[in-house]
């Protein structure tokens, strides 16, 4: 039986030209980039022409780009390396990734005030709200561009103007929006941005953190002068050429697969609303065109992932980073869902690897253990 994957946002299947661009740096070019000698030479050569990528793709100045192993590295380096050493007031969403949401628990336990905005019954934050909770001691604020259970956009654009007019430092957790939508760093305006290179076919392990001025970061690491000075030890080439691969593929990509995508996503929704009663959880319209979070009444979610698994079909209850967390989705209960309807919920995430037949394969699939649990009164 061939499995059918729908758990992109958790992560993806690395592209074989990524591994094909790969492969020389694991051998034979497998010099340290820091070292003085001619493989040391090719490394660096390799490194940087793989952050010149990445920056002329996200928009961006090479010097802008620290690499990291992955996004939440990155949003650590971000948001720990910008508040400042003495307690300043910082503001955050409520559907924030665990990475982002653990880096302002810390900030708490430092003395630092943290207001929490609320989002709306679609999972979107209101720019208005995020201003009011903007005060004059605000140092640090954060807000996803791309929410990685609903797919939600949020309004960056808007609330980077206003951070900006106010002088306050905003950092962006992109990991879920480079690749499936259009990214320009400096047309966002934002002080920082991160990425991982897993979300969108590269390999895991690697991913980036864009910063307008790295010189303001304090690094989170200490030992060495690598990246800056920023984010110390030695670079894997591999994997930094991997990610800048992986994201040209992507970039090249997406005009032609977003609608594909998209279409594909709203016939597996529009499927299971008809086939099995489900409800959308987030925007209809403005969100990732690769993710469907859908709300089963009468369901139990991790029964059926679980059951889903045994047919051959991979999705999931929300952020893999939360998997096996005991209490219900954080960014559904924070759009007004009960925790009953929280656990009735599924998400479904495509990548441009998905086909029709798997997604109709899927909709089979889905439909029969939904059904058979609503029939049975499982939840």
């Amino acid at each position: 039986m061939k499995r059918i994957y729908l758990d992109n946002n958790a992560t993806t299947a690395i592209d074989p030209a990524v591994l094909d661009a790969m492969q020389p740096y694991w051998s034979p070019e497998y010099g340290n980039a820091s070292s003085l000698h001619r493989e040391g030479q090719l490394a660096r050569r390799a490194l940087e022409e793989a952050r010149e990528t990445i920056a002329e793709l996200l928009d961006a100045e090479p010097r802008q780009v620290i690499f990291a192993s992955g996004g939440t590295e990155a949003n650590n380096l971000a948001l720990l390396g910008l508040c400042g050493r003495l307690p300043a007031h910082a503001v955050t969403s409520s559907i924030e990734h665990p990475s982002v949401l653990g880096c302002f628990d810390l900030l708490v336990r430092r003395g630092f005030p943290i207001t929490r905005v609320p989002v709306n019954s679609e999972g979107v934050v209101a720019v208005e709200e995020f201003s009011r909770a903007m005060q004059p001691d605000s140092r640090l604020a954060t807000l996803m561009l791309v929410n990685n259970e609903t797919g939600a956009v949020q309004p960056v654009l808007e609330v980077a103007r206003e951070c900006r007019r106010r002088g306050i430092a905003l950092h962006v957790d992109g990991v879920q929006a480079i690749g499936k939508i259009p990214v320009s760093f400096r047309s966002l305006g934002v002080t920082s941005l991160s990425l991982s290179g897993h979300k969108f076919h590269g390999p895991v392990g690697i991913g980036a953190l864009i910063v307008d001025r790295p010189e303001l970061l304090q690094p989170v690491l200490t030992g060495g002068h690598q990246e800056f000075g920023v984010r110390p030890g030695t670079e894997s080439v591999a994997l930094a050429v991997g990610l800048a691969e992986a994201l040209k593929l992507a970039v090249q990509s997406m005009a032609a697969e977003t609608t594909r995508i998209s279409s594909l996503c709203d016939r597996l929704e529009a499927a299971l609303r008809a086939l099995a009663g489900a409800r959308l959880n987030g925007p209809a319209h403005h969100r990732s065109p690769n993710t469907a979070n859908l709300q089963f009444p009468g369901l139990d979610g991790q029964a059926a992932v679980l059951a889903l698994d045994l047919f051959g079909v991979a999705c999931s209850t929300g952020s893999a980073c939360a998997s096996g967390a005991p209490t219900p989705s954080h960014t559904l209960l924070a759009m007004g869902l009960t925790e009953r309807q929280a656990r009735s919920s599924i998400r479904f995430s495509l990548s441009r690897n998905t086909t029709l037949i798997e997604i109709d394969a899927a909709i089979e699939a889905i439909a029969r253990v939904v059904q058979t649990q609503q029939a049975t009164g499982k939840n």
